[in-house]
């Protein structure tokens, strides 16, 4: 009778620490791997957050400032703009946009319709509409776009563009 004792105090520790440990790597896997379990947000956090880079960078752009820009895409960003070839990387975004300036006094109208997020990954889809006035003279020009961003959460929890593409509404000349 004291062995058969023994033995089911014996499965009874066992059992204890098997649901400690099962319990404890429970815990684990539910809280402790986030990337940064203090970054939280909401649908609507999100929309807003990526609706301020889009103002932020139309901002940039009427101010003519490349660098502002560019400091809202991610590192290997791809810009794809009309009739050019495809640009990656801050630097390539910078000069891009820093092409228009030194020709150009901007003017850009623009606005999301739509905002997507799903997880770390978001788009927006908009309208845009850019005066561009020559510095040295001549003709104002105006032209009208649609634009699809794409998004994606940094570590820190801000969003950065990953890739942007638009083109004219106008037709062009063939």
């Amino acid at each position: 009778m004291y062995v058969a004792l023994h033995f089911k105090q014996k499965i009874s520790r066992q059992m204890k620490a098997y649901l400690q440990y099962t319990f404890s790597l429970l815990l684990f896997l539910l809280f402790g791997c986030s990337d940064d379990p203090q970054v939280t947000s909401s649908q609507e956090e999100d929309v807003a957050a990526i609706t301020a880079v889009s103002e932020a960078r139309a901002q940039a752009f009427n101010e003519s400032d490349a660098q502002g820009i560019a400091v809202h895409f991610t590192e290997n960003a791809i810009l794809m703009a009309p009739g050019a070839p495809a640009a990656q990387g801050h630097e390539a975004v910078a000069a891009y946009y820093q092409s228009i300036f030194d020709e150009y006094e901007p003017v850009l109208e623009s606005y999301y319709e739509e905002v997507e997020v799903s997880g770390d990954m978001a788009y927006g889809r908009g309208e845009a509409k850019v005066t561009l006035t020559p510095r040295e003279g001549g003709p104002t020009t105006t032209s009208t776009s649609k634009y699809l961003n794409i998004l994606q959460r940094q570590p820190d929890g801000s969003w950065q563009t990953t890739h942007d593409v638009w083109n004219a509404n106008e037709a062009e000349d063939l």
